[in-house]
């Protein structure tokens, strides 16, 4: 057995979240006690009763997602007695969850990282005044085929890019309104089964988010880093890191450059993982992995239940 652990990334958020790990596990409740210090809030109350307006704002959702990551792994080390570093061949997230990623593998602290995000967040949404810029989810074209109707989309004033690889037949567009509006209403003379607006207030890994990029690459450089203990796969190279500097410069990177999660989940399985475990909200990548490479068993790991079942196979 080969294993990797993935962590989700923004939309896997739910209101309750964390709320049974905290009743079962003294130690998910250190966590997000940690991450509610760090922040100088009770995110933690956010995330098990909302409002659910309060939890997808950018800025709660980012630390949020890595909180509740972050007691899964908390309760497998300190209840389990599992070592991940021993375990693990590899730690790979879907854009904010690469970092929850690399504090899984020593890289930040825990309230390093919560901070990390918080400002990440608050960058990602100052970037672009609200309206000005969105993403589409473009379905039935792969990521060699998508430059045409990128293409199409751009003019003078307004810019489209391929934000988010998805697997073959996602592709998630980001850039100027304009351009993603245009999208949506061409997408199907350039062979994709439809195209589909998201509900996200920023356009998230694209060229406008450079005043992100350049808030992130202070804010990084400011925080105590140690190389990783277990391999990191980078949303920008689909291949591994363990220098501590190298991540850094590939987390700015990647705040306006292509996640490329399907070549990410193609490099696990030429280097032979053979289960892949998604730690914390949701089962978003789970769902993609299984239909990128159907021989790897892929599952999610975020309840006690779940927690306990890990732990008796891994």
């Amino acid at each position: 057995m080969k294993y990797a652990f993935v962590f989700p990334g923004q939309g896997s958020q739910y209101v309750g979240m964390g709320k049974e790990l905290a009743e079962n596990f003294a130690s998910a409740k250190e966590v997000f006690e940690e991450v509610n210090e760090a922040l100088s809030q009770d995110l933690f109350k956010i995330m098990t009763t909302g409002p659910e307006s309060e939890l997808t704002l950018t800025a709660n959702t980012q630390p949020a997602l890595m909180a509740h990551s972050m007691a899964v792994i908390r309760v497998l080390e300190k209840d389990f007695g599992i070592n991940i570093k021993d375990k693990v061949s590899y730690v790979a997230g879907h854009s904010l969850g690469e970092y929850s990623a690399a504090c899984a593998a020593g890289v930040f602290s825990l309230s390093d990282t919560a901070k990390l995000l918080r400002t990440r967040g608050e960058a990602m949404q100052k970037a672009v005044p609200l309206g000005v810029g969105g993403m589409a989810a473009v379905l039935g074209v792969s990521f060699k085929d998508i430059d045409a109707l990128v293409e199409a989309c751009n003019d003078d004033k307004n810019i489209c890019v391929a934000a988010n690889d998805n697997s073959d037949g996602q592709v998630v567009l980001s850039g100027h309104m304009a351009a993603i509006e245009k999208a949506v209403e061409i997408a199907t003379e350039f062979g994709a089964r439809r195209c589909v607006k998201l509900p996200v207030s920023a356009p998230f890994h694209s060229p406008l988010m450079q005043p992100a990029a350049e808030v992130m690459s202070k804010a990084l450089s400011s925080v105590e880093a140690h190389d990783a203990k277990i391999p990191l796969i980078a949303n920008v190279l689909a291949s591994t890191e363990t220098n501590k500097e190298e991540i850094i410069k590939n987390l700015i990177a990647q705040v306006t450059g292509t996640v490329r999660w399907r070549e990410s989940v193609n490099f696990m399985h030429e280097e032979g993982v053979t289960d892949t475990v998604e730690i914390g909200a949701g089962k978003v990548l789970t769902n993609i992995i299984k239909r990128s490479q159907p021989d790897i068993h892929a599952y999610t790991v975020g309840t006690v239940a779940e927690i306990e079942e890990l732990a008796k196979n891994i």
